[in-house]
């Protein structure tokens, strides 16, 4: 079941909380890819807030949201980039996309077979993407006051496996969001510190999310090849002056 659209964009643009939890999962995303020059990068989910970084030096940037969800107008001040569209049917060529994020969409999505299917279609040769998840050992996860509280969450292994059985490779993962999901004002202030100290305790139980990224594995071709060497034409005119021995 996905998210309203609103309640998304309040949380992350209108809240304290919702602010913080943003600059904690973008500042290890950017760790992850710093440079994205001339690239074709799409977000599916709720990932927006995420993008705005490469607004400036990636080729083309677009915001798929999904139609239970909802969409809204994306960037603010800048022309439009967010589209709404089916979960699992995107309104991208297939192989065009270089870089993908998701957020909010996978642990949300009634159809995660599909959705991962439509990831990998629309993902080019040597194509990186992005999945964040809630961590269902973490706080974030049992919390219903934040979007993380809601869907399924996963444990690193099964996000890693369940990538891995629609034919992704796992380059690398990190975790991010140490912070307490609460509002109270001494948490808030505590969070930057609590985000420092976080990263040193073990991201299975202290995380709120899991950032897992994987390359796109195209088909192998099947069965063994063999080459075969053409005969030197030029020996047929040879003739017996220079016969070719036969195999006995």
């Amino acid at each position: 079941m996905h998210l309203d659209v609103q309640d998304l964009r309040n949380f992350y643009y209108r809240s304290t909380l919702g602010r913080a939890a943003q600059a904690s999962i973008r500042s290890q995303l950017l760790r992850m890819w710093p440079k994205t020059t001339g690239e074709t990068i799409a977000g599916f989910g709720f990932a927006a807030p995420l993008l705005r970084p490469y607004l400036s030096d990636a080729r083309r940037i677009i915001a798929l949201m999904p139609g239970p969800q909802g969409v809204m107008q994306w960037p603010a001040g800048l022309p439009n980039v967010s589209v709404l569209c089916e979960e699992t049917s995107w309104p991208i060529e297939t192989g065009r996309v270089d870089r993908l994020v998701v957020m909010h969409g996978l642990e949300t999505s009634e159809h995660p077979t599909r959705l991962l299917e439509e990831c990998w279609r629309v993902l080019g040769p040597g194509g990186r993407a992005m999945f964040i998840v809630p961590n269902r050992a973490g706080l974030w996860a049992r919390s219903d006051y934040t979007p993380f509280g809601y869907g399924r969450p996963y444990t690193l292994t099964q996000v890693e496996n369940q990538l891995r059985s629609h034919q992704f490779v796992i380059e690398k993962h990190t975790a991010a969001l140490y912070r307490l999901p609460s509002s109270r004002r001494f948490w808030l202030k505590s969070g930057a510190m609590i985000e420092r100290m976080g990263h040193r305790l073990p991201a299975m139980m202290a995380a709120g999310v899991f950032m897992v990224e994987v390359a796109k594995q195209s088909h192998p071709q099947n069965g063994h090849m063999i080459r075969s060497r053409r005969r030197n034409p030029i020996r047929v005119l040879e003739g017996l002056s220079n016969p070719i021995a036969e195999p006995v």
